[in-house]
């Protein structure tokens, strides 16, 4: 029975070798018709791996080959086979590479915000409830909270972005909103950079409020097990808030 097994074993592995021999074959015939040139290695005790180096440079792409592997079995005995698998790269400036980094300031088309730098806007307690109205004023600037379910945006759900009532900073997409039922909006993340987290006195809870401008937006919680990315919610006040939909400009 052993000198069988050994017998069928030689057997598979000339037949893993032609089959080899036919990929290189047919890899090589390929190659020459690509401009590329491939380094003939078949030693069936290692890898089969196949490197193109190109004789011309590509105009538009390249087309490399890596190794996929299948595991085939005989009588027991294990054996790895390995088979090109063709992978098509794109030049970056095809592709538009850092097209978005040239928009300009806080543009909502095509889903790239920019948001105002910390601390950007500063104002008297005067001049700030001369431009809020007294809700805004009273939440916004003297941390406030509004009654639950009264909110404009408990149960809005359209796509756009959430500014500062207060500076227009925008803060959070549409997307990171979700229903809580706990009677005020919640977002389970804010735009990067545009929150702030003060923990409260007491400890018990941490208070957000907009990076660039300080005003008080509401509270953070985390571990409630939601079922978000991040396993936490922003609970806003919609007074603190001002939505601007999707595919629109803030200064219009």
């Amino acid at each position: 029975m052993t000198a069988h097994r050994i017998f069928l074993s030689s057997l598979y592995v000339s037949l893993l070798n032609c089959r080899l021999e036919l990929d290189v074959h047919f890899s090589e015939s390929l190659s020459s018709q690509m401009g590329f040139q491939i380094p003939r290695t078949l030693p069936l005790s290692s890898s089969k791996t196949i490197i193109l180096n190109p004789t011309t440079k590509p105009t538009h792409s390249k087309l490399l080959f890596q190794p996929k592997t299948a595991r085939t079995s005989l009588f027991g005995i294990h054996f790895r086979t390995f088979a090109p698998k063709p992978i098509i790269t794109a030049p970056i400036s095809a592709i538009g590479f850092g097209g978005s980094c040239h928009r300009s300031k806080r543009s909502f088309r095509g889903g790239f915000v920019a948001m105002a730098a910390t601390g950007s806007v500063q104002k008297s307690e005067e001049e700030w409830q001369a431009i809020l109205s007294p809700e805004q004023f009273r939440i916004l600037r003297q941390k406030g909270t509004e009654y639950p379910g009264s909110g404009e945006y408990d149960k809005f759900f359209a796509e756009g972005v959430y500014l500062c009532a207060g500076c227009g900073t925008p803060l959070y997409r549409s997307t990171t909103k979700f229903n809580s039922g706990c009677g005020w909006p919640a977002f389970y993340e804010g735009l990067p950079g545009a929150i702030n987290r003060n923990p409260d006195p007491d400890g018990r809870r941490v208070e957000i409020t907009c990076a660039a401008c300080g005003g008080h937006l509401g509270h953070v919680f985390k571990g409630e097990g939601f079922q978000t990315p991040t396993d936490e919610r922003h609970c806003v006040n919609s007074v603190s808030l001002k939505f601007t939909p999707a595919n629109s400009d803030p200064s219009n």
